[in-house]
């Protein structure tokens, strides 16, 4: 069922999934691998490759299965309606927990380059809902103009940093690897710890799959944006850590907030440091905008089906959900607002917890219907599918007892939801028969 002009080309596909997964884990993620050293290389490695496995199972499914809404979609033609809304519902929370995860590293990216911004926690939150509240307007306004904000944010940021971790190169220092592993785990369990963290910066593989009714030739655009997006920005965002880690001594990188601007000033001056964090700035804005673009169609699939609240199915003249964007929106201002007196490192770090667990589950069970749909598959896809299952099944307990919590609690809140629109469903049916 179309719902509206399909107005997003291959390029804009492209750039939301490269926007949306070069966000601001790129920036800040050398400092939390620095205890690891050399040994954080095959973390990435696993981590990366995990990411490609998913990503190419969306892919496929992405050929078989023509309906918009990304893993809910392909969770409810695998296994019916109450598998499709806890998929669905999940993903969405974890849409609108990223939004203000982002928005909050957004304005602490402004505040590395303008001090006065986030000079208070008040002022700090009311950056992150500006920048929120604008990025909603520019999708208000049409997904076109979303994607084609989407392609000039990703060309500021991307080319950046894949020149930054060029460059960058030349000013590695081999000392800083030594020793191979300083973090006293034994290689496994650095490896293990790695991926752990390297997890969020790949967030947003899946985004070319849920907004496919507006995607030109989805069956053969989305799988393509899909795999190149994802190993573009993996690429570009495993080489630019690296080479940060290399950069700088282990104790400054360990201490420092922005290290990749650190790197910078170091070996280019201030201008440079100053360059690299407003790149940083672009960067968060620039996911922010796709993540909110993508918070719309999220809803518009299940609320079709019957699942979500029909007013998550009203469209304007422009052919936006609108109503599922602002519900969006309002739950993750709710969601900065209310712990805005918490510092923005200590904010992030809560909405990203959010986020991460609520993502885990559409990416297994994704996986899962990969299986059950396409069952005449070639060997080495299956092997692949095999790859993606047991990294998917390792991260989600990899995410430790807080997170899966808080994901029991996130999917419990959407039951009283389910059961309500069964129950209007068998009303209606019930009235005519």
């Amino acid at each position: 069922m179309s719902t509206g002009p399909r107005v997003l080309g291959q390029w804009m596909l492209i750039a939301l999934v490269i926007g949306n997964i070069i966000g601001s884990g790129v920036f800040v993620l050398p400092a939390a691998l620095a205890p690891y050293g050399a040994a954080s290389l095959p973390g990435w490695g696993l981590s990366l490759g995990g990411a490609l496995m998913l990503a190419l199972i969306y892919a496929w499914l992405a050929q078989i299965v023509p309906n918009h809404g990304g893993a809910y979609a392909y969770a409810r033609r695998a296994f019916g309606d109450i598998v499709g809304f806890v998929v669905g519902w999940s993903y969405w929370v974890c849409v609108w927990s990223a939004n203000a995860a982002i928005a909050v590293a957004f304005a602490g990216s402004l505040g590395s380059v303008w001090p006065a911004a986030t000079s208070t926690p008040m002022r700090g939150a009311l950056c992150a809902l500006a920048a929120l509240w604008f990025c909603t307007a520019i999708s208000l306004a049409g997904v076109r103009e979303a994607g084609r904000t989407a392609i000039v944010t990703t060309l500021l940021k991307l080319v950046p940093l894949v020149v930054f971790g060029l460059l960058g190169l030349g000013w590695v220092h081999l000392s800083a690897f030594e020793p191979f592993n300083p973090s006293g785990l034994p290689l496994i369990g650095a490896t293990t710890s790695v991926a752990a963290l390297t997890l969020w910066a790949f967030l947003g593989l899946e985004t070319a799959t849920v907004p496919t009714d507006v995607v030109r030739d989805p069956q053969r655009t989305v799988p393509r944006a899909t795999v190149i997006g994802m190993t573009v920005a993996g690429v570009a965002t495993m080489l630019a850590c690296t080479v940060v880690v290399g950069m700088l001594p282990a104790d400054v990188l360990r201490n420092s907030a922005a290290p990749m601007a650190e790197a910078a000033r170091r070996v280019w001056g201030n201008a440079a440091g100053i360059g690299i964090g407003v790149v940083a700035t672009i960067s968060c804005f620039g996911a922010l905008n796709g993540w909110v673009l993508l918070q719309a169609q999220t809803t518009l699939a299940a609320a079709q089906d019957g699942l979500f609240p029909e007013p998550f199915a009203r469209l304007d003249k422009r052919g936006t959900p609108w109503i599922g964007l602002l519900v969006s929106s309002v739950l993750a201002s709710a969601l900065i607002v209310s712990n805005y007196s918490r510092t923005l490192v200590a904010l992030f770090t809560f909405t990203i917890l959010l986020s991460t667990a609520s993502t885990l589950l559409p990416y297994l069970v994704t996986v899962l219907a990969w299986w059950r749909i396409d069952k005449s598959a070639r060997w080495w896809r299956r092997l692949v599918a095999i790859g993606a299952l047991v990294f998917s099944v390792w991260a989600l307990i990899g995410t430790g007892g807080e997170a899966l919590s808080w994901g029991a609690v996130l999917l419990l809140a959407g039951l009283p939801i389910y059961l309500w629109q069964r129950y209007a469903a068998t009303r209606v049916k019930g009235l005519n028969p």
